[in-house]
């Protein structure tokens, strides 16, 4: 065996960057910040227990703000970075027999899982990068599958996983409503004693507040190990829609007007339940689970969202959606920049501990959202203009590559 044929493959270079991921990978960034942004101001529980009572309950505001973050957020940018990092694993690693990218492969992922697992026990604890590292593992061995193969399991997989939620959602609203509101057995539940004291705990600040964070993270972390098969036949879809031209542009107009159609409907018939739900007491659900079916097909909302700015790139629009592309490039530094903001605002030790504070309701979060941002919206383009690469996939690719690659811009 030659030796070039094991030789370390180069980094990927800018100028080989596919436009359409970037603008794909920095919407989805900037998307994740609104679902994320309740659980830094928020004990988690809030989020994944719908029994409890929400403490901003009656304000128009925060329910309206609530509402969109479930609709048109919630779980449609997770769907779509899963996606873009099936596609990564074969961008890094090429074919599954490629002894030179393999290895590299191997210790990008090992590297992000460290990232991982420090961002999520000393900064926040809903950190998705150590879930992706372990399932990039798993997935990563069906990556020199053809295209039409990857979807095809992918989305077959996709689609049972969203129907088998969808009656499952739909059987708890209907035994919640025989024998009242609670009745879910949710093995994570929290009492609003629990709550309370759990803010407490955040407010009273370090180290309690780091150690909540830490057990908060350890239990989280345990949970997604369950749902490594939905984000692995995830990234497998993603992959396979990158092999056959959906996620370069270069999919037939037709695929992309019936992808949007599916997630305009499925937006028509999720948006109303929602609504019904959202003004309705707690634990209560008017709509009898129907915004639980919808919102488990979140992502064909997610392939209608690509759909419409792949589309807006190709027929004239790209000088708005160019503008999302160097937020992509820098996803990496953006998402962890986005938690330590966060995290510094409600309880790092030199945060103003506001953890709780009743002015940081949904309505109050979506201020915060909108100017992180316009912040990111900014300053990812002038950081680019002078270096290669954001900071932290500069670390990222050394540590990768054994090497540190040059960083300012020649």
């Amino acid at each position: 065996m030659t030796a070039t044929t094991t030789a370390a493959p180069a980094p990927i270079r800018r100028e080989d960057r596919i436009i359409y991921l970037d603008i794909l990978r920095g919407w989805a960034v900037l998307g994740i910040l609104a679902v994320n942004a309740a659980t830094f101001a928020w004990p988690s529980a809030l989020e994944f227990d719908p029994t409890l009572a929400r403490p901003w309950a009656g304000s128009p505001a925060d329910v309206t703000g609530q509402w969109v973050v479930d609709v048109f957020f919630g779980d449609k940018f997770r769907s779509l970075f899963s996606m873009l990092f099936g596609v990564s694993i074969f961008l890094i690693g090429g074919e599954r027999h490629d002894e030179a990218k393999g290895p590299v492969l191997h210790r990008r992922l090992m590297w992000l899982g460290l990232f991982g697992a420090i961002h999520g026990a000393a900064i926040w604890m809903g950190d998705i990068l150590l879930h992706y590292a372990y399932c990039g593992l798993i997935a990563m061995l069906a990556r020199s599958w053809s295209g039409r193969r990857l979807v095809l399991v992918g989305g077959g997989l996709s689609l049972l996983f969203a129907l088998l939620s969808a009656l499952a959602l739909w059987a708890t609203a209907a035994m919640a409503g025989q024998a009242g509101a609670g009745a879910g057995g949710n093995p994570f539940a929290m009492t609003p004693e629990d709550i309370q004291a759990a803010i407490a705990t955040y407010q009273s600040g370090w180290p309690a507040a780091q150690i909540e964070n830490f057990r908060s993270w350890l239990l989280l972390a345990t949970f997604s190990l369950f749902l490594a098969p939905v984000t692995i036949a995830l990234m497998w879809l993603g992959l396979g829609l990158f092999k056959t031209g959906f996620f370069t542009g270069r999919a037939p107009v037709w695929v992309y007007l019936l992808l949007a159609a599916l997630a305009a409907g499925n937006l028509a018939f999720f948006a109303p339940n929602a609504w019904m739900d959202a003004n309705a007491p707690a634990g209560e659900t008017p709509s009898a689970g129907m915004s639980g079916v919808g919102a488990s097909f979140a992502w064909v909302i997610t392939l209608g969202y690509a759909s419409v700015l792949i589309l807006m790139t190709r027929f004239g629009l790209g000088v708005i959606t160019r503008r999302l592309a160097p937020v992509g490039q820098m996803a990496f530094t953006n998402y962890l920049t986005q938690s330590l903001i966060m995290a510094s605002l409600f309880y790092l030790p030199w945060a103003p501990l506001t953890f709780g504070d009743l002015a940081w309701g949904p309505a109050g979060l979506w201020m915060l959202v909108g100017g992180i941002w316009v912040v990111q919206l900014i300053w990812s383009p002038l950081w680019l203009s002078r270096f290669e690469m954001g900071p932290l996939e500069w670390l990222w690719r050394g540590l990768t590559y054994g090497r540190l690659p040059p960083l300012l811009r020649r």
